[in-house]
């Protein structure tokens, strides 16, 4: 303190604008002056801008990581001399990040096949009760992507509440533990001011071995359980990121690129329908800088990504069967997936309770029969 006498603190993004996009342009120039590279024309400067969006996880943002962009600079002028170019364009740009990625993505390449080989099960296409797709991201070292990961949901009588499998088997983060809390009081408040909620729900992150944690596949399970309750298919051509809070509010996550890539390369090897996609929560779209062939198939129609902001719209996409909303005096739109999740759960409360009225007389009447002695045979003294 007596040297270093003012702090200073030093971002690692700044603002994608018009001033902050030239003095990018200008660092690519003096670099390839300076280290006599291929020129990079128009196209390949506009590559490496939206590289460095990329890297700063952010539409509206640039990285400050100019060693990255350096290096990633240096590689495309390479695929630009390996065709020999003298100038280096986007398509070697794009050269460049994905012989980056294949140096780097063993372990992807490993669990993709796993998925191709159907070792590491997953449906994308069809309907199925209580079974959803959650979006998942692997991090190892320098390199991230995503996958899928198949979300199962089983329900019945009983006063246990959400059951959490990963947590019975310590395999649950406390961040995912958080996320299993929250849905639950989403659950209470919507459904259970009015009645008892008197069910016994699990939830099981299938052939995951090396634990679970964070909170972004709250909004997943909660479509799961739904699903579970009303006996309502959910597409299993979609799947689905995002945690929510108590009131049924969709909340961002990250790395929604490599979650929405991840399964749309598990799609892809599987053969494009044209119906399968990604919810995410609106408030990612302004992270979203999805690779090259992912926007074309969004354009082309084979892919699409779904933005939403409510439980309700989250389960609409997935049925085709309104989601509804909360009325007042507890009720709920007629027919929707809430309607029918509310009335599923009054049956199930009126069903305990009629099942403790009936063994409570039950036993009343073996005590007016004489038949409530223990029937067992009396010990030896």
């Amino acid at each position: 303190k007596k040297i270093f006498k003012i702090k200073a603190e030093f971002d690692t993004v700044m603002d994608y604008n018009r001033k902050n996009t030239k003095q990018y342009y200008e660092f690519v120039r003096k670099l390839v002056d300076d280290e006599s590279l291929p020129a990079v024309d128009i196209s390949g400067l506009q590559a490496l801008v939206e590289y460095g969006r990329r890297l700063s996880r952010h539409r509206r943002k640039l990285s400050l990581r100019f060693t990255a962009l350096a290096d990633m600079t240096r590689e495309a002028a390479f695929c630009a001399g390996q065709r020999k170019a003298r100038r280096v364009m986007r398509k070697d740009v794009y050269c460049a990040i994905v012989n980056r990625r294949n140096r780097i993505n063993l372990i992807e390449d490993k669990i993709q096949e796993m998925f191709d080989n159907d070792v590491l099960m997953i449906d994308t296409s069809g309907r199925k009760v209580g079974q959803i797709n959650g979006l998942s991201v692997y991090n190892v070292g320098e390199y991230q992507f995503g996958r899928p990961t198949r979300i199962t949901v089983n329900t019945s009588l009983g006063k246990a509440g959400v059951i959490n499998i990963e947590r019975d088997a310590d395999l649950s983060g406390p961040l995912h533990n958080k996320g299993i809390a929250i849905l639950t009081g989403y659950l209470r408040d919507m459904f259970a001011q009015d009645k008892p909620m008197v069910m016994s729900t699990s939830i099981s992150f299938e052939q995951s071995y090396s634990g679970v944690d964070g909170d972004s596949a709250s909004s997943t399970e909660i479509y799961g359980i739904l699903s579970s309750l009303t006996g309502i298919p959910i597409k299993q051509g979609i799947a689905v990121t995002g945690s929510v809070n108590q009131k049924g509010e969709i909340q961002p996550i990250g790395g929604v690129n490599e979650k929405i890539e991840g399964f749309f390369d598990v799609c892809k090897s599987r053969r494009l329908t044209g119906r399968q996609g990604g919810i995410i929560p609106h408030q990612n779209e302004q992270d979203l800088l999805l690779r090259p062939d992912v926007i074309e198939a969004v354009k082309a129609g084979k892919f699409h990504v779904y933005p939403v902001k409510t439980i309700s719209q989250g389960i609409e996409i997935l049925t085709d069967v309104p989601g509804g909303r909360k009325l007042r005096g507890n009720k709920f739109t007629r027919d929707s997936v809430l309607w029918r999740a509310n009335e599923k759960l009054r049956d199930m409360a009126s069903a305990i309770d009629q099942f403790g009225r009936d063994n409570a007389a039950g036993k009343k009447r073996r005590s007016t029969d004489g038949n409530d002695k223990d029937e067992r045979p009396a010990r030896k003294k």
